[in-house]
């Protein structure tokens, strides 16, 4: 398991992920993670990366909910991805 980064706030109804660093290697890694289930701390499915967008080196990811996720609690959590 991986974590992936922080939601740092919800909009249009998706979560918005600030990706942790990475070096510059790993940086492209971000480019293959659309359609990635995401994790909360308890192992539960949170729902599907969407988009990527922002700077290579530390990338924003909007996750879209599944539909029993109450949305802003998701505000500070970190997610993981398998």
């Amino acid at each position: 398991m991986r974590r992936v980064g922080a939601v740092v706030r919800t909009a249009q109804g998706l979560a918005v992920l600030r990706a942790d660093e990475t070096d510059d290697d790993a940086s492209s890694e971000f480019r293959d993670e659309i359609g990635t289930t995401v994790l909360d701390d308890s192992l539960e499915e949170v729902g599907r990366v969407v988009d990527v967008f922002g700077p290579v080196s530390r990338p924003y990811l909007a996750v879209t909910p599944d539909d029993d996720v109450h949305l802003p609690s998701l505000v500070g959590s970190t997610l993981y991805a398998r």
